[in-house]
């Protein structure tokens, strides 16, 4: 890590700094075990992370918390944080489950969104754009967690959105990972264009098939960067046609 990233975790660690400082610890760790930098059976020590980031025990351990949900790293007994070993057939059977949750969100959005939710949605696609513009992954990042967010609100259907939220969470350092891939998130942009486009004409049936696009062209990125970047605890995809 360069100094330059070492002082950017540097700030208050009390309320909502210290939200931001864990999200900052996670997503550099999640680079790092997606890239082969941390490779699998690798221990993380709460201490000597806290040590590298210039934080304190509290944020790194709700990192770690994060990282275990997404399944990254386990938490055992007496040995704290290890990386596990990612199995990329169930990667990509999760991105399958999530394409379809998502297309049914996108469906009923187009029905039932109202006036202000569209007005928001397309305020967080049309902010994005600066994000993608300057490759600021981590901006990029958080403005799509929002924008799915708030598409799963616009179903109006609670258990739906519930079931989303509970699948992304299990997906999200995935979903960062793959827009490292090569001009991923300037397509991810234009897939969000093309959403937004069918929920304005309220065609529920082609916002879906946009959206469950979306989601298997996120998968398909992630195995690419996999492929090119990644260490032996994790390998491409191998799946029937």
């Amino acid at each position: 890590m360069s100094e330059a990233d070492v002082i950017s975790f540097e700030f208050a660690e009390d309320g909502e700094g210290r939200g931001l400082l864990s999200d900052r610890i996670r997503n550099a760790l999640t680079d790092e075990i997606a890239s082969g930098g941390l490779p699998a059976g690798s221990q993380l020590d709460e201490q000597q992370l806290a040590d590298r980031f210039g934080a304190s025990r509290t944020p790194v351990r709700e990192a770690l918390r994060q990282l275990a949900v997404g399944g990254f790293v386990e938490i055992r007994p007496r040995r704290g944080a290890v990386v596990t070993q990612m199995t990329p057939e169930a990667i990509m059977d999760m991105f399958e489950a999530m394409a379809e949750i998502e297309a049914m969100c996108a469906r009923l959005a187009a029905h039932r969104i109202t006036p202000l939710e569209r007005s928001r949605l397309m305020q967080l696609h049309e902010e994005s754009a600066g994000a993608v513009s300057s490759g600021d992954l981590d901006a990029y990042d958080a403005f799509n967690r929002d924008f799915h967010a708030a598409l799963y609100r616009a179903t109006h259907n609670r258990f739906l959105e519930e079931q989303a939220l509970a699948t992304r969470t299990r997906l999200n350092a995935f979903r960062r990972t793959q827009l490292r891939q090569a001009g991923r998130m300037d397509r991810s942009w234009e897939e969000h264009d093309q959403v937004m486009q069918a929920i304005a004409e309220g065609d529920g049936e082609l916002a879906a098939r946009r959206m469950r696009a979306h989601m298997l062209n996120a998968a398909s990125a992630l195995d690419r960067y996999i492929a090119d970047h990644a260490g032996p605890q994790i390998a491409p995809a191998q799946r029937a046609s």
